[in-house]
């Protein structure tokens, strides 16, 4: 999954090209932590347009439990898999990019 991972951050930083996105540190796994500070809809709204579009993420806010203060990073994030082909990740990101770049612009 290293090589999914790095090429997906490659599409990744070319797709949002523009836009505040960070991605979380890579360790191997079969997917990456996309960060988008400041995302103005949340990440359970832009789950619910990627879902829409056929594309499956996790909403960040999921990953955050018992946490009591309301952090503004855990509706900011997805999380993303690379385990599909090359082909549908490609995909994938590019309609995260367009929707993210939406959610930006409206």
């Amino acid at each position: 999954y290293e090589a999914r991972s790095r090429q997906a951050v490659e599409w990744l930083r070319e797709a949002c090209d523009g836009l505040p996105l960070r991605i979380h540190r890579p360790e191997g796994a079969f997917f990456l932590w996309l960060w988008f500070p400041g995302l103005p809809i949340g990440s359970r709204e832009l789950y619910r347009r990627l879902k829409a579009r056929g594309v499956l993420v996790l909403s960040g806010h999921h990953f955050f439990p018992g946490l009591e203060d309301d952090w503004p990073h855990r509706n900011e994030c997805l999380r993303m898999s690379v385990a599909q082909s090359p082909e549908s990740v490609a995909a994938g990101i590019r309609i995260i990019a367009d929707e993210v770049r939406r959610a930006y612009g409206a």
